[in-house]
C-alpha cells in the first residue's frame, strides 16, 4: 500500500509534462501516428494536421484521457472518462452527451474511425467545457483548463432544491453507518460501475452513494455534486460519516473540481475506494491522501 500510494504521489507530480502518442482520426484512411508533451494544466495534444474529406479535424477521445490523466472505458455504444468516478460520457453519433455529471448537447456528434471514438475541436471544448483549439502551423490541440468546480467551493451554500437530509438523522448511527460500509472491505474498484446489486462494484462516489442510501440518505451520482451538500468543517471538528473530498492536482483551474470521495471512520482514517484493491482504508493525515485534500463536508438538516 505504502509502495502504490507514494508511486502515485510521483506519477502526480511528475504530470506537468506527460508523454502521450496521439493518432488521428481520419475520414477514409489511417494517419500516422505523432508524439507530444502535453502539461496537465494547458494540455497540447500532437497531430501531423491532416484533416478529413469535410475539412474537420478529429480527436480520438481516448487520447485526450491519456493527456488530462483521467481514466477511459470504452463500450460498444458508450464512451465514459473521468478521475475516480464518471465525469463525462459520450455516444458515438450522438450529439447528447453528459459533461461533469449533466446532460449537454455537443455541437458535432461523435463519429468511430479506426476503432477509435472522435470528436472535433469544437464538439471536445462542449464536452470538456474549456477552449480547445487545434492549430494547423504546428500541429497541435490546445486544451485549456476545464473550469466547473461543482459548486465546491466553502464559499458556495448549499444548493437550493436539493433534498433536504440529515447525516443518519442522529449521532448514534454513525458507527453504525461505519460498521457496514466495513462490510465491503475488497469489493473490487469498476470506473463507471453500476449499482452494487448489478456489479457488485464500486467507483469512488457509487460506494458513499450506497453507504448512505442504507440508511435512507439519498446522495448524488457524482463526487462533485456530493461535494455540494452540507456544511464545510474543519479537521479538528471532523466526525465519523463526514465526507471527505479530494482534488485532482493539475486537472482543472484553481485545483478545485471534487475527483474522489471518501468516508471518515475516525482516528484519521477514511474508507473508500479509487483502485486495487478495492474498498480499503487510508489514512488522511499522511502520505498521498492528506496532500491532496479539497474539503470535508458534513451533510445536515
Amino acid at each position: 500500500m505504502r509502495s502504490k500510494m507514494s508511486n502515485r504521489a510521483m506519477l502526480i507530480i511528475l504530470s506537468g509534462m506527460i508523454l502521450a502518442s496521439l493518432t488521428a482520426c481520419w475520414g477514409n484512411n489511417n494517419g500516422p501516428s505523432a508524439k507530444s508533451v502535453p502539461s496537465s494544466e494547458n494540455p497540447i495534444i500532437r497531430s501531423d494536421g491532416r484533416e478529413d474529406q469535410a475539412n474537420t479535424s478529429w480527436v480520438p477521445l481516448s487520447q485526450v484521457a491519456e493527456s488530462l490523466g483521467l481514466r477511459l472505458r470504452e463500450s460498444d455504444n458508450m464512451v465514459q472518462m473521468g478521475y475516480t468516478d464518471v465525469m463525462f460520457q459520450v455516444q458515438p453519433s450522438q450529439r447528447h452527451a453528459v459533461s461533469f455529471g449533466k446532460q449537454i448537447s455537443l455541437s458535432q456528434a461523435p463519429i468511430t474511425q479506426n476503432g477509435q471514438v472522435c470528436l472535433t475541436e469544437e464538439a471536445l471544448g462542449d464536452l470538456l467545457q474549456t477552449d480547445v483549439r487545434y492549430d494547423k502551423r504546428t500541429g497541435n490541440l490546445h486544451i485549456g483548463q476545464m473550469k466547473d468546480d461543482g459548486g465546491a467551493s466553502d464559499s458556495n451554500p448549499q444548493q437550493k432544491g436539493l433534498q433536504r437530509m440529515g447525516i443518519l438523522s442522529l449521532a448514534g448511527n454513525r458507527d453504525e453507518l461505519i460498521s457496514y460500509a466495513k462490510q465491503f472491505m475488497g469489493v473490487p474498484y469498476d470506473f463507471g460501475a453500476s449499482t452494487y446489486e448489478q456489479s457488485k462494484a464500486f467507483d469512488c462516489s457509487s460506494f458513499t452513494r450506497h453507504v448512505f442510501k442504507r440508511f435512507g440518505i439519498s446522495l448524488p451520482r457524482l463526487a462533485r455534486d456530493q461535494a455540494r451538500l452540507g456544511t464545510p468543517v474543519e479537521r479538528s471538528n471532523l466526525q465519523t460519516g463526514d465526507l471527505i473530498f479530494f482534488t485532482v492536482p493539475g486537472r482543472f483551474k484553481n485545483d478545485k473540481i471534487p475527483g474522489h470521495v471518501g468516508i471518515y471512520i475516525g482516528n484519521g482514517k477514511m474508507i473508500h475506494t479509487w483502485g486495487d484493491p478495492g474498498v480499503e482504508i487510508s489514512s488522511i493525515d499522511t502520505g498521498y491522501w492528506h496532500d491532496a485534500i479539497l474539503s470535508m463536508r458534513r451533510v445536515q438538516q
